[in-house]
């Protein structure tokens, strides 16, 4: 969106449009589409050309309705340089994230199941939170091989993602924030073990 779009003329009218798509994209994504610009604007009553001036693109749109989805790292640029430090933090966010936006991801996994739905169009399962655990665990890439990390990596995202939560809580009768407790103590373990 250009930048000075919501800063130039009528701009509580131009702010209550932009959130009623993103609103409507959050909504769409928890019924379990992934909205394009055309979808959102037309569930949310907005002409096509208007949504484009917002959102140039999909990913831009997505990107406003779940901010997580581009970022690169979650971590603040104070975050500490202990690997077990930075591992709960991001571990904390991306469980906190599950919680909040628990039906949107319960969706998403049904999607992603589903072996009718394309691939291209599940644009929130691709990989990010692999990219925020090897942030994390960042400082261990010199002390571990490659192959060593890779796993813990991948072990860590098995053990707090969106799957966890849902056996967690659907099968093993946990609440959820003794399933996140668990999510949480799992990843240490995990860390742990391929430290010793």
């Amino acid at each position: 969106m250009p930048p000075d779009l919501l800063s130039q003329g009528r701009t509580r009218q131009k702010q209550r449009t932009r959130n009623a798509l993103v609103e409507t994209a959050q909504r769409l994504v928890g019924e379990g589409q992934s909205p394009t610009v055309e979808a959102a604007a037309e569930a949310a009553g907005i002409s096509r050309t208007t949504a484009y001036r917002y959102f140039k693109n999909q990913a831009e749109l997505l990107a406003a309705a779940i901010p997580e989805i581009g970022r690169a790292s979650l971590l603040s640029e104070g975050a500490p340089s202990s690997s077990e430090e930075r591992l709960d933090l991001v571990v904390a966010h991306i469980t906190r994230l599950l919680i909040q936006r628990e039906g949107q991801y319960r969706t998403i996994l049904r999607l992603s199941l589903d072996p009718a739905t394309p691939r291209e169009s599940l644009v929130l399962r691709q990989g990010r939170a692999i990219g925020w655990i090897e942030d994390a665990l960042s400082p261990l890439r010199s002390s571990l091989p490659r192959k060593e990390f890779r796993r813990l990596v991948l072990s860590v995202r098995s053990a707090i993602g969106i799957e966890a939560l849902v056996w967690l809580v659907d099968v093993g009768g946990l609440s959820r924030q003794e399933a996140v407790r668990t999510m949480q103590w799992s990843a240490r373990a995990l860390l742990k073990g391929a430290l010793a």
